[in-house]
């Protein structure tokens, strides 16, 4: 979805017949032979329900469509093809092609499954227009409806559709952490609590909640959040000079990172996001902007004394470009302090400090007897005095 940009104009396409347009090699038809209650059968052509049908036809659709999708113009998801574009010439042009391919593989469509040039339409599950991706509402049309599970396979239906669109929802994570205990050994109680969760996850589907597609001038913004049980984070695009929602995320903690410090949990928070959206992030044109609630954030660039978990976070923080701003009066209910448990031990070196130095202390240079393909990084603690901290070779 994010290759779409600003394409105003969408074809899409529907290869008629799937799998079975992929034929089995010559004397492996065996391998798939299935039975019946008259005798065993062997297929000529992959067919629905073998494993490696699914993979197989993927691979030879990106293949009949490389040259194409290398322009960032088409892309295809099994039988799937979408065109898009952001004026008419151009789209005639590409669809023409698209056509051209079709006709030399001797692959057919579904006509009534085929739209032309429209300016909306639905792929894969979401609705899809210039520059915005929204939920289906056809999809969400019975979601008012839906009635409470009163089993575990009824709720594991309901939390799976769920899931589908946990991007549009806010905190979907911290929403359904009740409701997903119940999907494991723990014995069934569904009471007040789980009907008031499950209630206002429905709600959310209410909200029409449309997400802007990520452009490559505009700036972005991290907005990161912990709470006691999970992480939140919305990342926003500055487009038409405001901030417009690309992508919302929402993590459940892990035992052990429920008990982390607030200041770790905060941390964490950045980190993960960072690691979810590093596509949009690393390299952006402009630098981007992380908003936090926890002030003392703002000083972990700065030399101080950091245990092995921040120290290694830290380290992976200077592959980004971004300015970190403080965000006061958090509504969220924080956790103050979290002790540590017992039964969840870190190693005995994991509080071990280390000393991380700032930027500024670190240059970078080129010796006059080594190979110009290297750089050598020098800590220097005065003008007279250096240490030598790390070779690394130019790329």
């Amino acid at each position: 979805m994010d290759k779409l940009g600003s394409a105003k104009y969408f074809t899409k396409l529907d290869v008629h017949w799937g799998y079975n347009n992929v034929c089995i090699k010559k004397d492996d038809e065996w391998k798939a032979v299935f039975r019946t209650n008259r005798r065993l059968f062997e297929p000529t052509v992959m067919f629905f329900g073998l494993t490696n049908s699914p993979a197989t036809f993927q691979w030879m659709m990106n293949d009949i469509f490389k040259d194409l999708i290398a322009t960032g113009k088409v892309t295809v998801y099994l039988d799937d093809i979408l065109i898009f574009s952001k004026t008419l010439e151009e789209h005639w042009k590409i669809t023409c092609h698209v056509l051209e391919l079709l006709r030399k593989h001797k692959l057919f469509l579904k006509a009534e499954k085929c739209e032309f040039e429209v300016l909306e339409t639905e792929y894969l599950g979401v609705i899809i227009s210039e520059g915005s991706i929204c939920m289906d509402p056809i999809k969400l049309a019975g979601i008012e409806e839906w009635p409470a599970p009163t089993k575990k396979k009824e709720l594991q239906s309901f939390l799976g559709f769920a899931n589908f669109y946990r991007r549009f929802i806010k905190g979907y994570s911290d929403i359904v952490r009740s409701m997903t205990h119940l999907t494991g050994k723990e014995v069934w109680t569904w009471g007040t609590a789980q009907q008031m969760v499950f209630q206002r996850l429905k709600n959310q589907f209410a909200i029409d909640v449309i997400l802007c597609i990520p452009t490559e001038k505009g700036q972005f913004r991290v907005e990161a959040d912990a709470s006691e049980g999970a992480i939140g984070a919305v990342l926003s695009q500055e487009q038409d000079r405001k901030w417009r929602p690309v992508a919302f995320l929402s993590k459940a903690l892990t035992t052990m990172e429920r008990n982390y410090k607030i200041y770790d949990k905060e941390l964490l928070a950045i980190m993960l996001t960072l690691d979810e959206w590093r596509h949009y992030l690393m390299g952006a044109a402009v630098d981007f902007e992380i908003w936090t609630d926890h002030q003392n954030l703002q000083y972990f660039r700065k030399p101080q004394k950091l245990n092995r978990r921040q120290a290694r976070w830290v380290t992976e923080l200077a592959e980004y470009h971004f300015t970190l701003h403080h965000k006061p009066g958090a509504s969220n209910k924080k956790a103050d302090l979290l002790s540590r448990r017992a039964d969840h031990p870190q190693g005995q070196d994991d509080n071990n400090e280390i000393t991380v130095l700032s930027p500024e202390h670190f240059r970078a240079m080129t010796p006059r007897k080594m190979c110009p393909a290297y750089h050598v990084y020098i800590y220097t603690k005065s003008p007279y005095q250096a240490l030598v901290i790390a070779i690394i070779p130019c790329i």
